[in-house]
């Protein structure tokens, strides 16, 4: 398919203007978060409340399912494609990319959907198996979910973080309302949430499919094999290395069940982690979207050098707001449970307090750490995930029974933290850069002065809760951010606007 025939524009050089910075990626990422999960702040509740609990659960198990199946089915060329993309200003490289590192793997995808499909079809025809609706969609919308993850995957390699955060905000809204109209004017079943669900990824593909010809230019020319098997060797370990995440992160809840025996104790660790999980999109999942595109083309064009000089420039604000947040989240936690949840989910407080801190501080570990993939070492990064789920299930082999509810939350803190030790350690020496003393020093003592003062004032006897919050959130701006604006000038030069910085 050439350009000219095609009418397109040319594929958009990374060259042809300067880069946004890692600050105004972090912020369109950050904000896009935000306002997605808003938008789950007003379907949760409200498809609780429509649908039973049968329902409800219908929709989440097929769900669930759904996620493993696009992890296996995209092949891993969502990472390579992060990996990989072309950073230099020839078109001819550009093209070989797009042909072999996006469009052949989702033709093989496809293909293999559809033998799969073909499978499930005869199975049900001829196999006397009654498969539900919800699973039919579920199956069908596997390639629409490939082919937009693998759109928003060249999105965030080429930087493009402002049509991203438009185009994932505007999906999720739009799902929202699709989703709840179905259920409210067609029937409050989980195929007809399923139904809106899909509609609405079918109104964002039309437009990816139109961004796709407008931007991307494929040719036979330079069909490669050879590289889509590269792209499969690098990106394959690191779909194991997803599921392995999931596992991490959800068989907690699977082994309280199975070994405590009590769903109201799953549910408290639930609600916990569920919140601690919006502290980890909102830090940690934004940041690594802003971070690993630039830091993968700093690699290729500055060398480790200039990584260890991205990763210093993003780790000094990052130091402090994760030490910051993660003071406030431990003083805090269950005051913050209850104003979202209620007082009566007052007992998820201290898994989102112990939780919520971890993933505040885990990005100080992931970014100083990062450089495993930049040498294309995912196998290293597989086995390590895989190793720290076993230690996961074994620490609440024991910790379960001794500590019950407590013993997951403290299994899951340790487990990450061998992550996040074990991330920085086997980081190669040329691309390890933790956070200076100095910041360090400033943002523990700040913290340390802003944790004594909740605790000694008991927050001034105040009982409601989003009483205390404000309390809260008065001393931490006065004893953790000014004095850490005041003590490191470093800091105003680089998040206030300059004619301030200058002042300070």
């Amino acid at each position: 398919m050439s350009r000219e025939s095609t009418g397109a524009l040319p594929m958009p050089d990374p060259q042809s203007k300067p880069k946004a910075s890692v600050g105004t990626h972090y912020l369109r990422y950050s904000t896009a978060s935000v306002l997605v999960m808003l938008a789950g702040l007003v379907s949760f509740p409200a498809l609780t409340r429509l649908l039973d609990n049968t329902q409800y659960g219908i929709l989440g198990y097929y769900e669930t399912w759904l996620m493993i199946a696009v992890a296996v089915a995209k092949l891993g060329a969502q990472h390579a494609i992060i990996r990989f993309y072309p950073y230099g200003d020839e078109q001819a490289r550009l093209r070989k990319f797009a042909t072999n590192l996006f469009l052949l793997p989702m033709l093989v995808s496809v293909g293999l959907w559809a033998v799969a499909m073909t499978v499930f079809f005869c199975v049900e025809r001829f196999g006397g198996a009654d498969f539900s609706p919800v699973l039919w969609l579920a199956v069908l919308s596997i390639p629409l979910m490939v082919f937009v993850s693998l759109v928003q995957m060249i999105l965030r390699a080429g930087e493009h973080s402002g049509l991203l955060m438009v185009t994932r905000v505007s999906w999720r809204w739009l799902e929202l309302a699709l989703m709840l109209g179905a259920v409210l004017f067609l029937e409050r079943s989980a195929l007809a949430a399923y139904g809106g669900k899909v509609a609405a990824a079918v109104v964002v593909i039309v437009y990816y499919v139109h961004w796709v010809r407008k931007n991307l230019e494929f040719s036979r020319e330079v069909l490669d094999f050879a590289e889509f098997r590269m792209s499969v060797r690098y990106g394959m370990p690191l779909v194991v290395n997803e599921i392995a995440t999931v596992l991490l992160i959800s068989i907690d809840r699977i082994m309280l069940k199975g070994m405590l025996d009590d769903f109201a104790v799953v549910g408290i660790y639930t609600i916990g982690y569920s919140l601690a999980l919006q502290v980890s999109m909102l830090m940690h999942a934004s940041l690594s979207e802003s971070f690993i595109p630039v830091a993968n083309r700093t690699f290729e064009t500055e060398g480790a050098e200039g990584v260890r000089r991205l990763k210093a420039r993003v780790l000094l604000p990052m130091t402090y707001a994760s030490i910051g947040i993660a003071a406030a989240i431990w003083c805090t936690g269950s005051d913050a449970v209850q104003a979202v949840s209620g007082v009566g989910k007052a007992a998820s407080g201290p898994v989102f307090a112990w939780i919520g801190t971890l993933y505040a501080l885990y990005p100080l570990f992931d970014i100083g750490g990062y450089g495993l993939l930049l040498h294309k070492r995912s196998m290293t990064v597989l086995y390590l995930t895989l190793a720290v789920a076993a230690l996961n299930i074994v620490l609440n082999l024991w910790m379960i029974p001794a500590m019950g509810l407590m013993g997951a939350v403290y299994s899951t803190v340790a487990s990450y933290a061998v992550l996040g030790i074990a991330i920085c350690l086997l980081c190669p020496a040329d691309l390890r850069r933790l956070p200076d003393a100095r910041s360090l020093l400033v943002a523990l003592g700040c913290a340390a002065a802003f944790v004594a003062a909740v605790q000694g004032s008991g927050l001034f006897g105040l009982q409601s809760p989003w009483a205390r919050l404000f309390a809260a959130g008065g001393l931490w701006l006065l004893l953790y951010v000014a004095p850490v604006l005041l003590l490191d000038k470093r800091l105003p030069k680089m998040i206030l606007p300059r004619r301030w910085s200058r002042q300070a």
